[in-house]
This record gives C-alpha cells, sequence and structure tokens, in this order.
C-alpha cells in the first residue's frame, strides 16, 4: 500500500506548500541582506565612519541571531503560524525606515526591529516548512534555496531603489516585506493550517543533546569559512588575479550561484543516500575546495570558489532536519539554533580574519578556512542518523541511507 508521499494529492498539496514558503523565505531574507548593503549609502549620505557603519550591522546580525533561539523555544511551546506573515512585516518596516530616520540611535533601533522580525520567522518558518515536506529532503532543499536567493538578491535590491533615489527612497523597500506576508499567510492556507502541538515535535525518541551540540560545532565552522569567503574573497581575487572589481564581484556570484546549486542537490542527495553521508563529504569536498582557494594562483581560483560553495550549502538545510531530528521535542529551538545562533558566531569571527590580513595578508589570514571544515568533519564523526517522522530509530550498523523519495 503506499505511503503518504506516494499519495498525488499529498505530492501535489506539499509542492504547493513548499513553493510558497520557499518564495516566502526569499522575502524575508532579502533583509539580511539589504542592511550590509545600505552600508556604503550611510557612508557616503551621512558620513558614518566604518565603525559606526559596522554597528549597524551588527546591531541587525547580531541581535537577530542571539535572540532566535529564544523564539525557537517559545514555538516549540506553541504553533504559531500566525507568527510567519508578522515576522516578515517586521523584519521589511525595520529596513525601509531606517533611511528615512534622522538619528543614529534611531537608524539602530529600527534596523535592531527589523533582525527581530527575520529571527521570529525563522523557527517557526523551518518547523512549518518541515511538516509541509512530509520527510522530503529535497523539499527542504527548496524551502532553503529561497532564503539563500533572498539573500543574494538584496544588494541588486538596494541599488536599484536607494542608488536612484537616495536613502529618502528606503519605504519601497517594504515591497517584499508585504509580498512575502503574503506568501506566507497563504503557504499556511496551502498546508491547512497545520502546526506541531506545543511540546510535540517533528520525530519521536528522547532528545539527543550530544549529537546536536555536536552537529553545532561542526555548523559553527562551516559558518567561519563561509562567512570568511563572503567578506574577503572579492578582494582576495583581486590580488592573486591581478583583476579590477569586476574579477572580484565575478568571485563572488559564483560563491553565491554555486550555493543555489550545491542548496538543492543537498536534498536530492540526502534523499538517495542519507544526510550523514552527504554532509561528510560535503565538509571534505569544502577542505580541498578552500585549499584550492588559498593556494593555486591564476584563473583556476574561480573553480576551487565554485567547488567551495557546493560544499559549503550541499549540507545547509540538512543540517537543520539534522537538529530538528536530533531534538524531537525542542524542533523550534534546533531551528533557531542552526539557523541562528551558529550563524553569529560565524560573523563574530569575520573581524579577526581582517585583523589578521592587516597584520600578516589575507591569503595568510585565509589560512585558517582550510582547517576548520576538517575540525568540522571529525565532530560529526560517530554520529549516527536520527529516527524521522514516520520511521522508527536506526538500526545498530544502519549507515544512515533511506528509499528515496519523491521530489519536489
Amino acid at each position: 500500500m503506499p505511503g503518504p508521499r506516494d499519495d498525488p494529492r499529498v505530492s501535489t498539496k506539499r509542492n504547493r506548500a513548499i513553493t510558497l514558503m520557499s518564495l516566502g523565505h526569499a522575502c524575508v531574507d532579502v533583509y539580511q541582506g539589504a542592511v550590509a548593503a545600505l552600508v556604503p549609502y550611510f557612508v557616503a549620505e551621512r558620513a558614518y565612519s566604518h565603525a559606526a557603519a559596522s554597528g549597524v550591522v551588527l546591531a541587525a546580525s547580531l541581535l537577530s541571531s542571539v535572540v532566535q533561539p529564544l523564539f525557537g523555544a517559545l514555538t516549540d511551546r506553541w504553533a504559531m503560524p500566525w507568527l510567519l506573515p508578522l515576522s516578515a512585516l517586521t523584519g521589511g518596516a525595520g529596513v525601509a525606515l531606517s533611511g528615512v530616520m534622522d538619528s543614529y540611535a534611531l537608524t539602530l533601533a529600527v534596523v535592531a526591529v527589523s533582525g527581530i522580525g527575520v529571527a521570529a520567522y525563522h523557527p517557526e518558518a523551518a518547523r512549518a516548512a518541515r511538516d509541509a515536506a512530509h520527510g522530503s529532503h529535497t523539499a527542504m532543499g527548496w524551502f532553503s534555496l529561497g532564503g539563500n536567493v533572498g539573500f543574494a538578491l538584496a544588494p541588486l535590491l538596494v541599488a536599484a531603489v536607494v542608488a536612484t533615489g537616495g536613502l529618502g527612497a528606503s519605504p519601497l523597500l517594504v515591497v517584499p516585506a508585504v509580498v512575502g506576508a503574503a506568501l506566507c499567510a497563504a503557504a499556511v492556507r496551502s498546508a491547512g493550517g497545520r502546526g506541531a502541538v506545543a511540546g510535540q515535535g517533528v520525530g519521536a525518541g528522547p532528545d539527543d543533546w550530544a549529537s546536536f551540540l555536536r552537529l553545532s560545532g561542526a555548523i559553527v565552522c562551516r559558518s567561519v569559512v563561509f562567512v570568511g569567503l563572503s567578506a574577503f574573497v572579492s578582494l582576495y581575487i583581486r590580488q592573486r588575479t591581478g583583476g579590477d572589481d569586476v574579477a572580484g564581484t565575478a568571485a563572488l556570484c559564483v560563491l553565491y550561484a554555486g550555493g543555489a546549486v550545491g542548496t538543492v542537490a543537498g536534498g536530492r542527495l540526502a534523499d538517495r543516500y542519507g544526510r550523514l553521508a552527504v554532509v561528510r563529504h560535503a565538509y571534505v569536498l569544502t577542505v580541498l575546495a578552500v585549499a584550492g582557494v588559498v593556494l593555486v594562483p591564476g584563473p583556476a581560483l574561480y573553480l576551487f570558489v565554485a567547488l567551495a560553495s557546493a560544499g559549503l550549502y550541499v549540507p545547509f538545510s540538512l543540517h537543520i532536519t539534522l537538529g530538528q531530528d536530533y531534538l524531537p521535542g525542542r524542533t523550534g529551538t534546533a531551528s533557531g539554533v542552526t539557523l541562528g545562533l551558529t550563524v553569529s558566531v560565524g560573523g563574530l569571527a569575520a573581524p579577526v580574519i581582517g585583523a589578521l590580513a592587516d597584520a600578516t595578508s589575507l591569503r595568510t589570514a585565509l589560512v585558517p578556512l582550510i582547517v576548520l571544515p576538517a575540525l568540522g568533519r571529525l565532530l560529526l564523526c560517530g554520529l549516527r542518523e536520527p529516527a524521522q517522522p514516520g520511521q522508527g530509530a536506526p538500526t545498530p550498523g544502519s549507515s544512515g541511507g533511506r528509499p528515496r523519495a519523491k521530489s519536489v
């Protein structure tokens, strides 16, 4: 007898809900990238110092990352699908107001509000997406892809609005938030308004905190590498190839474009071979790729940037579902940590990399990024595939593989 994922009606409903949630995710995560994209305009129009501009970015990213697990804990107790459209609007409103505030303190305040909106969105969205995905890792890959696309599109959106109309045009940046709120509301309706009952999670069995903490440590290693490359790969490529700004921008585009492919590929590979096997191989690929970025000269650097992007993004959505399954009774908390807190640690490492580059060279400063994914791979040793919704615990000696699920 076919299971629920083999039912065409269930598959169609899942596809519709995941598509809406992925598009909504893109609209919300525009505001994760928009704050950094606004920095040059704050410097140019308001004469902010670099330290003051960095404070704006920190007000959004650090606060968002720290409070995200708190929202996760709340969603563990109560299903709050209404939080999705509300948080989308909050995230957009803060960024939209940042360009028309007449003081630095007010600018920090509204940007912080935007960060809180983004933080409120992710734990409930990740849990709702997992529920709508019916166990399909490919579906979760599409959901994660939406966020990556939104982040990558943020600089283009800011340039289109602010470069033409100045900071005074920033209220127009609220448009993606309005669209995202509508998409989130439609996704909730499409999924039947379902939410986990308070105190229950996506899986069954006790919380495995030891495995979850080891997984979180590996995600921190991944986050530091990603943030380090995102911040400095453009400048590094120009130094190593003798190219201009276009060469550096092209490298950054390769890093983000490869991520779009890697996120979807990770879900498909996990449906076929199992999550942990795919994540472990991705970390090994990242070691080799980052080594190539640091050590190989010339145009071949672009190939290694693309490989590094794949290695970093393939496990992205799998980290989320693994964390949820290691803490089946606290899936909101798991989502908040894997999507928020671990990312903030990566962000805090960027100034350290910059300081090391100032003291030595940018190439020397990037060398530790080779070691970190290797450390992450070591942390993953000994972890076992956790039970998933509708499945029992894996049998001893199992590889963690599972039958291939239908794709979105």
